[in-house]
């Protein structure tokens, strides 16, 4: 049976592959701005976002989160993605 310690470090080992998952998502998102800006798109697409939730629901059957739980997380990540989105926009001129 895993000790207190030992799950906590499975903890944090699986955290820093979130932290650097995430950060390659930010880095997609930083080109999505760039390209979003040469063809003059907007940085809120409302319906891109529905499919990103629909898409992690579906994935979130697999997990003991549940659809709800991961729609919250992914929402807050797409928040981030798009605040990301806007500094390229605005900043890189």
């Amino acid at each position: 049976m895993p000790t207190l310690d030992d799950l906590r470090n499975d903890i944090d080992r699986v955290d820093e592959v979130l932290v650097r998952l995430l950060n390659e998502r930010a880095r997609v998102a930083c080109e999505i701005g760039r390209l979003k800006k040469a063809i003059g798109a907007e940085v809120y697409q409302p319906e891109r976002e529905k499919q990103v939730l629909a898409h992690v629901r579906g994935i979130a059957a697999e997990g003991p989160l549940g659809p709800d739980a991961i729609a919250r997380l992914f929402e807050r990540i797409i928040d981030e993605a798009r605040s990301l989105e806007r500094r390229v926009v605005h900043e890189e001129k």
